[in-house]
Order: structure tokens, then C-alpha cells, then sequence
């Protein structure tokens, strides 16, 4: 963003034009014990809903140490690193919670100069983080590091200190807002959750009529687990498309991401037919077992041993087993058949086999899979209105965002003295310090009026604070 592009008063600066950028102590083994044993910040210790505090290591920092890595009120903390791209960058406010807390090489502190409000600062630097403009071109391999010679240089547009102070309060206003109505649509999208759980568990009872047959999953079909995947048929002359466990959500086959290999001589072993039902064989212990129906599409496929396939005899139609199946994934039933290695949930097909399962005469299977149709259809009805309240969200979110940093979230006071002489007093500061860009002087955060602590609102995944009685009311165009 230019100067042009800016409203009257506002300048676009380097974030170490305005603040001090320091990456935090490397930890080495040697500091693990000592007499001046300090409390340290690290990366898992900053969330998007603020800081969190309930497990603060400790090391030995000397005096001098502690003087260059202690955190003052008006800090802000970022991840530097992070093997998810978007938690690169991710920020939180220091508020003074811990005396003489120091922080460590996996966070980032930027500590704002005079003049520059620090909860603006940590709702731009957010702001980055969240749409990931702070993993664009970050180092390493795995792991995306954001690097604090990268995080110096990035360009802040920067309003008078009078209009950072409003924009702040109109932002966090919003924000809660928006973060209350996420918290609904969330608390909505948890009911129809309920509802799914509830209608399979009503329609396959725990307790069978005495009309019905109670046998075993081995007893109601057959089961077969799919082949082994191995380097040496990544290619050959019978390449087939085959399903895994990353294709099987519940009652639903993915085929955006469906990888072939070579199945010669055994392909008519592992193809599926429609009316096969699917169960991820390995998985998290609450999403063992979970299970789709194959009804042909993609065609022509087969199946890995991450997955297990049940093929129904004839008394029983493929979408109650499929019923039967979601019931015992929603009443946690397949997790007492589990064997757990390194966090991975197990279903053998033995285990599998002894798993009860409940057979209906025919005519009323049909009727059972017609009312759970009709049933099920409704949820989805008010899952995709809650999906699409979701995305609205956002957009509301990112349109906030973009017109309180381009300076049309508030109006401009020709009476606020302009940034740059915010920046002019910065420079002379560290001139007269004679410290250059490291001579930044922390402040207290100002508190608005209400508050008790001087931290932005959540983000768009965490659980806001009660909606504010007073807003600033505005449009946002999307």
C-alpha cells in the first residue's frame, strides 16, 4: 500500500521504523538448570484467542539476558515458525502477567515505540497472519519460518495515534459481533450434530424388537481388507484408481484426490461394486469405523488396507448396513474393538466381525432407510444455511479488516497530528539513545473505557466475549 492509496495523515513505514523486532533466546541444554532459573514464552504458548499461561517453562537467564528478553506491557509475541502455514505469524499482546517473563527463539517480540498503540498493531499483524500473508515466501522445508529480518521490513500502514485508538475500538466492537454470531452458528451446527446422532440412534435401537434378527457384522456379510500399498507398484501396466482412508468421510466418498497404482493380477480382488460399504480401518479413535457407501462412482476403483469393505448377503440392503454402521460410529462402538499404535486407532476386520448388528425384516429396512433419508435431508438442509452464515462471516471479517487498514473503517480528524510526526519522534528518540532501532521504549497499553485488559478480539475460531450493548453501526461491502 502506497502513500497515495492512504487517507490524509496516514504514512505507510517499515514495521522497524516503529517498533523493535527482536527473535527470542535460543534454548540450549546448558540453560535447562541454574541459580537464575527465569520463566520463558514459546510458541505454544500464544493462541488466537490471546496467551496461554498454564504451562510456562523456565530457564537460567543472566542478568544482562533478562534485560535484552524480558517482556514488557505493550509487547506483542509472534510465532516464528510453524508447520502449518496458517499459524505462521500468529500474535499475541503481552500484558504484564508474569514478572520478569522472558521469551524464547520459536516467538518474535515487536515492541511498539511511542506513539504507536499496541493493540492496533496486534490487529494488522493478526490481520496478516490470518490470510496468510506471513508464510508467502517464508524459508524452510516443512516448516515455514517467518524470520525476524522478514518481519522488520513489512510495510504497516500507520494512522495519527488519535484515529489507532478508534479504529481499535470500532474493530474490537465489531469483531465481537461477528465472533458472537460465529459462536451461535457453532453452538446451531453442534445441535445438528445431536439431531444426526439422535435419529440414527433411534431408528437402530441398543434393543432390538423380538421381530428382529441380532447377529454379528462377520454374520450379516463379508468383510475384506483392501490391499497393502507398496513402493514398487507406484507403476506399472495395470495402473488402477483406489480409495483410502483420506477418501471416506461419513456417508460420503471424496474423489478429489483419488491416486492410482498398480494392481496386476489382482485388481477383480480389490474392486469395489456398488452397494459395498467403506469403514476407515485406521484412523482417530473417535473416527474408527467411519463409513460410506460406494454407489459407483468413481467407477472402475479399488481399496487399501487402510479401509475395510463390507459386501452384505442378500437379506440386507447396503444402505441400512450403512445405517447400522453410522449408529455404532455416533454411539462410540467401535472404539471398544480398537488397538492404538503411535495415536492411530485400529479396527481389525477380526474385531470388526464380532461387532452386533441388528437386521430388520426387509420391508421395514426399506422404511427405516426412507425415514432416515427424509430425516437426514433435513439436517443437511440446515447445515448447508449454517455453512453459508459461516462464510458470510468471513467475508463480513475480511471486509472489516480491509477497510480499517485502508483508513475507511473511521472518519479522519483534520485535528489529529499526522503519523509521520510519530515517526519523526521515534527517530529522534533512538537518535538521541544512541541505539539505533533497537531503542524503542515500551509503554502501557491504554485501557478503554469497560475493559479490564488491553487484549484484541478472538479470532474467527475462538469463542468470543458477550456482544457489547453499544456498537458503531456500518455497512461493509463484500
Amino acid at each position: 500500500m502506497s502513500n497515495t492509496e492512504l487517507p490524509p495523515g496516514w504514512v505507510t513505514v517499515r514495521l522497524e521504523d516503529i517498533a523493535e523486532v527482536r527473535l527470542g533466546r535460543q534454548r540450549s541444554p546448558k540453560n535447562h538448570t541454574g541459580d537464575q532459573m527465569r520463566p520463558y514464552l514459546r510458541a505454544a504458548n500464544v493462541d488466537w484467542n490471546g496467551l496461554k499461561l498454564d504451562d510456562v517453562k523456565e530457564m537460567n537467564f543472566t542478568d544482562a539476558e533478562v534485560e535484552t528478553y524480558r517482556l514488557l506491557p505493550g509487547d506483542i509475541v509472534l510465532g516464528e515458525a510453524s508447520g502449518s502455514p496458517r499459524e505462521v505469524g500468529k500474535p499475541a499482546l503481552w500484558n504484564g502477567q508474569i514478572e520478569d517473563c522472558c521469551f524464547q527463539n520459536t516467538l518474535i517480540r515487536v515492541r511498539p515505540g511511542i506513539g504507536i498503540e499496541p493493540r492496533y498493531l496486534l490487529l494488522l499483524l493478526r490481520y496478516e497472519a490470518l490470510r496468510g500473508s506471513f508464510v508467502k515466501g517464508a524459508r524452510g522445508v516443512g516448516i515455514h519460518h517467518l524470520g525476524a529480518a522478514k518481519l522488520s521490513s513489512w510495510p504497516v500502514p500507520l494512522p495519527p495515534l488519535a484515529e489507532q485508538e478508534r479504529i481499535v475500538e470500532a474493530l474490537e466492537d465489531q469483531i465481537s459481533r461477528l465472533d458472537a454470531a460465529v459462536r451461535d452458528l457453532g453452538a446451531a451446527h453442534r445441535k445438528v450434530s445431536a439431531f444426526r446422532k439422535a435419529v440414527l440412534l433411534s431408528l437402530v435401537p441398543e434393543r432390538s424388537p423380538d421381530s428382529w434378527e441380532v447377529t454379528t457384522v462377520g454374520e450379516a456379510g463379508s468383510i475384506d481388507l483392501g490391499r497393502q500399498r507398496h513402493p514398487d507398484w507406484h507403476n506399472g501396466p495395470e495402473m488402477r484408481p483406489y480409495l483410502r482412508v483420506a477418501n471416506v468421510f461419513e456417508d460420503r466418498i471424496d474423489t478429489t484426490d483419488v491416486m492410482e497404482m498398480d494392481f496386476t493380477g489382482v485388481f477383480e480382488r480389490y474392486k469395489l461394486e456398488p452397494g459395498d460399504v467403506l469403514l476407515n480401518e485406521g484412523q482417530s479413535p473417535h473416527l474408527v469405523g467411519r463409513p460410506a457407501l460406494y454407489r459407483g462412482q468413481p467407477a472402475n476403483v479399488a481399496f487399501t488396507n487402510s479401509l475395510l469393505r463390507f459386501r452384505a448377503r442378500p437379506d440386507v440392503l447396503p444402505e441400512w448396513a450403512l445405517m447400522v454402521f453410522r449408529r455404532h460410529l455416533h454411539a462410540r462402538r467401535f472404539m471398544r474393538e480398537v488397538r492404538i499404535t503411535t495415536n492411530i486407532a485400529h479396527l481389525s476386520s477380526k474385531r470388526l466381525k464380532t461387532v452386533e448388528f441388528p437386521i430388520p425384516p426387509l420391508e421395514e429396512q426399506k422404511q427405516l432407510i426412507q425415514r432416515c433419508e427424509e430425516l437426514m435431508t433435513d439436517a443437511d438442509a440446515l447445515e448447508r444455511g449454517l455453512e453459508r452464515g459461516l462464510g458470510r462471516a468471513q467475508s463480513l471479517r475480511k471486509a472489516l479488516l480491509n477497510r480499517a487498514f485502508a483508513g475507511a473503517l473511521v472518519v479522519q480528524d483534520p485535528k489529529d497530528e499526522p503519523a509521520s510526526a510519530l515517526v519523526d519522534r521515534i527517530r529522534a528518540e533512538r537518535a538521541s539513545s544512541g541505539k539505533g532501532a533497537r531503542a524503542i521504549r515500551a509503554r502501557r497499553p491504554r485501557k478503554m473505557a469497560g475493559t479490564t485488559k488491553p487484549e484484541m478480539a478472538p479470532a474467527p475460531s475462538a469463542v468470543a466475549s458477550s456482544t457489547p450493548h453499544t456498537a458503531i453501526q456500518q455497512e461493509f461491502e463484500l
